[in-house]
């Protein structure tokens, strides 16, 4: 059988609660953020980062915590054919804190979970032989019926020609050695698990731990020593981690001094978070193992993935994607707070998104003072009526990618709560209609403090209508409100689209949009989307579109606006904006509802008519956008 994933990690797998406030106790904590967790699950997404196919074996729940582990492995690029949901047990839950730069407190609730119920028949033999590396961590040998279930997939991958790995990974209160209160203690000796470990330790091509991992490995708190009696039990390769002194390999006899091993280069960073380090520091270095690379290009892998880690807020979250990687290790470190390189950080985001968005065909009923004008209407009856937007929305899509809407909360919120978990794009504009200069919705709230109550696949929208003509005083007050709405976006883990249209301000021409789009990058504003105006100018898209690219490689793209212009001229627009393989699609709503508003509102059309209608009209300027792709060689 074809080796078609390059590693398959099994054991752990856990929704991680990590406190939002630092530098106290956990007692103290006031809100937490959410992620995957656990170190094969972290391993897995992390190598899938780094551009390994990886695949992961656990248990999850019939429930809502399992339900996230799977649809973020899947984000994040995980093979999940062997993530089983277990009908009868809870995913296991993890609490953490950074108290400072040597506490992490934390609290498994793994009683009775759903990955410890793990079993032979979990394991697909022939899922196991499509990969060409199998990983285990040592929690799974703790229980015999998860390490019944390693020790059959480590058999397999052996027989069947693939490398295994063993993450020792040792925690005392998962061996039943410390109470609950004790998550933090990272070193117990036990001869009972030294045993455990040590029968197992032939069947592994690489072995990695912490000095106090080979501790319990070795069965001594000699290091040396510890790693000889590893290394006369197992032929593989034994890969030390030493914390800020880096990391050393051993390929065969031990030496007197680790320091003789085979080391890469270490990164001096701030220690700010060390929880699920070890697990980045395993992705770095199962990417340079299976690359091939020496082991010295590995552990320079490793260590920085490390650095990552250790520099950033949760786990699997902090870990780099390989062009970050790459970056980093070309430029080097330049503020030892990872987290607080702009240009770092940055491409962090940019390249570790999730979501195929390639292609957009968004539905914009986001409007509010143009629908509050129309005769008939209400804030009751426009919230009805998008709702039938979205249903049209739903309509068109039909289930296929590439569809979205663009809806706001104060008049379509129930439509906007609707589509949640539907698969759909989903925008939310914040500005005031109509306001120049810029202000913006007044559940935003002064401190905008009112994202934090968004969902995480909400992308903040705002529109801004400025010119490169406009005064001093008027880019200063709108590039503020921008500059702080960016800012908020980030800190709730929002994308952001900006929405730039010069065309209400004063005449435009070739340089206009470009002008606009420099000028905010150049104020360290990165949207992750920009959505504007049709350009009939084939050399006004070229130079917007070479503004952007040269400012942020990594942009999710351009979505064109419709400004209410009749549907032959958007078509028109579509054909010169298709050309450019930075415009993703589109974004449009007053050519697609207006009719059927009115309509609706005058009652001479009932809801069944006016989802009609406007389905129909969003269908065609779609098919006239997939038309239009496909002319420039572009598949739809």
């Amino acid at each position: 059988m074809s080796k078609t994933l390059d590693l398959i990690t099994i054991g752990r797998s856990s929704v991680d609660l990590y406190g939002s406030q630092i530098g106290g106790r956990l007692e103290d904590m006031g809100s937490f953020q959410k992620y995957i967790g656990g170190s094969p699950t972290n391993m897995a997404a992390g190598s899938a980062r780094l551009g390994l196919k990886s695949a992961l074996i656990t248990r999850v729940g019939d429930e809502h915590m399992g339900r996230f582990i799977r649809e973020q492995l899947i984000r994040e690029g995980v093979d999940v054919t062997g993530v089983k949901t277990d009908p009868e047990r809870l995913t296991a839950l993890v609490i953490l804190g950074i108290r400072d730069d040597k506490q992490f407190p934390l609290i498994f609730y793994r009683e009775n979970c759903a990955d410890m119920a793990l079993c032979e028949a979990d394991i697909d033999p022939a899922f196991i032989a499509r990969a060409r590396a199998v990983v285990a961590t040592g929690t799974h040998l703790s229980h015999p019926r998860t390490e019944a279930a390693v020790l059959k997939a480590l058999r397999i991958a052996r027989e069947t020609g693939g490398q295994t790995a063993l993450d020792i990974d040792y925690r005392p209160n998962l061996w039943g050695l410390s109470g609950h209160g004790d998550g933090e203690n990272r070193f117990i000796a036990s001869d009972q698990v030294t045993a455990r470990l040590q029968q197992h330790l032939p069947l592994f091509d690489l072995i990695v731990g912490t000095e106090e991992e080979f501790h319990i490995a070795g069965g001594t708190t000699d290091t040396v020593a510890a790693l000889r009696r590893v290394r006369e039990l197992s032929r593989a390769t034994l890969v030390c981690k030493r914390g800020p002194m880096g990391a050393v390999a051993f390929t065969g006899a031990i030496p007197d001094r680790l320091d003789d091993g085979e080391t890469g280069p270490g990164f001096p960073i701030e220690v700010f978070n060390v929880l699920g380090a070890g697990d980045g520091f395993m992705s770095g270095l199962l990417k340079g193992w299976l690359d091939g690379e020496t082991w010295v290009r590995a552990l320079t892998y490793a260590n920085a993935c490390g650095a990552f880690a250790v520099s950033r807020h949760g786990c699997t979250p902090a870990y780099p994607s390989w062009e970050e990687l790459q970056f980093f290790l070309k430029r080097g470190v330049v503020t030892p707070a990872l987290r607080k390189d702009a240009e770092l950080e940055q491409i962090h985001w940019s390249t570790t998104r999730s979501g195929d968005w390639s292609e957009m065909h968004v539905f914009a009923f986001d409007h509010r003072k143009q629908m509050e004008e129309l005769p008939g209407a209400t804030a009751e009856k426009i919230g009805a009526f998008k709702e039938l937007c979205l249903d049209a929305v739903e309509r068109v899509a039909n289930g296929r990618k590439g569809f979205g809407l663009l809806c706001d909360g104060r008049l379509g919120r129930t439509a906007l709560h609707k589509a949640a978990g539907k698969g759909l794009w989903i925008g939310r504009p914040v500005e005031w209609p109509g306001s120049r200069p810029l202000t913006l919705e007044p559940d935003i709230g002064p401190d905008y403090g009112g994202l934090n109550e968004w969902p995480l696949d909400h992308v903040v929208k705002v529109l801004c209508f400025c010119h490169p003509q406009d005064d001093a005083a008027m880019w200063a007050e709108q590039e503020a409100v921008i500059h702080r709405l960016y800012a908020a976006a980030r800190r709730n883990r929002l994308e952001f689209l900006l929405e730039v249209i010069p065309s209400k301000v004063a005449p435009v021409d070739d340089d206009t949009t470009a002008e606009i789009i420099d000028r905010f990058y150049r104020l360290g504003i990165y949207p992750d989307w920009w959505k504007l105006e049709p350009m009939r100018s084939a050399e006004a898209w070229a130079r917007t579109c070479a503004m952007i690219k040269g400012h942020d490689p990594h942009v999710r793209g351009i979505v064109v606006l419709g400004l209410d212009a009749p549907e032959a001229e958007l078509m028109a627009c579509f054909e010169e904006a298709a050309r450019h393989d930075l415009v993703k699609g589109f974004a449009v709503g007053r050519t697609i509802y207006s009719e059927a508003a009115r309509a609706w509102l005058a009652g001479t059309i009932d809801d069944k008519g006016a989802i009609a209608l406007m389905a129909a009209n969003f269908a065609k300027l779609s098919a006239a956008w997939d038309k239009a792709r496909a002319a420039q060689g572009v598949a739809a």
